[in-house]
């Protein structure tokens, strides 16, 4: 059976392409991903609020197959309106779902936490208007947003066609050694092949979207493992 130790229940833009490789990649022996979707094709603000709309069915869906947490897997989709939003969206999808909730920037937010990150520099594959909710949601859960950059991409799916290297050179563009940390923005960003090379060569933590929701899902489920990649979140803080 798969899911043996744990299932996840996984809900994602239709559009995502990124988010479910990376958590097969990342997920433990005999923890399944289980995947339901919202339709979303632009990463605008009046896009990703309707997208929303649907994430009830998509979280019952879920629960038909029994999982043991559900993710709402869109970080910009979990924050657009602002500080408590991610947390709005998770008792809704609970009380619906009847099974523990966390969003991706809930997830966010803990890991920069957990790693004592308190100012940050973003990458995203985002437009600007996109960029500012991110920046505003940051500092409203007071972590300081020393740069934010984006590449200004609306179509989902070009952001999923991005390479790993475009994410790694956009991080050293906006990377400042003021921060104490470095996050990159969005699910559907390719970026779990760089997280341990960046470290390296910055001389600090990285939190990526899929990583810490990942890391957040397993602390949920209470599922302990030892990682050797992905990360000092996920070598260290699990």
């Amino acid at each position: 059976m798969y899911g043996w130790r744990r299932r996840i229940g996984l809900i994602v833009p239709s559009s995502n392409t990124t988010m479910e490789p990376e958590f097969w990649k990342m997920a433990p022996e005999g923890v399944s991903i289980h995947t339901a979707r919202m339709r979303l094709r632009e990463v605008t603000e009046e896009s990703l609020l309707e997208m929303e709309r649907h994430a009830k069915d998509a979280a019952l869906e879920l629960a038909d197959a029994e999982v043991d947490v559900i993710v709402y897997g869109c970080t910009s989709g979990s924050l657009i309106k602002g500080k408590g939003y991610d947390k709005e969206i998770a008792k809704n999808l609970e009380e619906a779902s009847g099974i523990k909730t966390i969003t991706t920037s809930t997830a966010v937010l803990n890991a920069l936490n957990t790693l004592d990150i308190q100012k940050v520099v973003v990458a995203t594959p985002y437009i600007d208007s996109v960029n500012e909710r991110e920046k505003e949601f940051l500092e409203a859960n007071g972590i300081e947003v020393l740069r934010i950059k984006g590449l200004g991409i609306v179509k989902n799916t070009e952001i999923g066609r991005q390479e790993p290297w475009v994410a790694y050179k956009l991080a050293l563009e906006v990377y400042t050694p003021e921060a104490d940390g470095l996050f990159i923005s969005c699910t559907n960003f390719r970026t779990i092949e760089i997280i341990d090379k960046l470290e390296v060569e910055l001389g600090v933590p990285v939190v990526t979207s899929n990583q810490a929701t990942m890391w957040y899902a397993l602390k949920t489920m209470k599922v302990k493992e030892k990682y050797d990649m992905y990360g000092t979140l996920l070598k260290e803080k699990l």
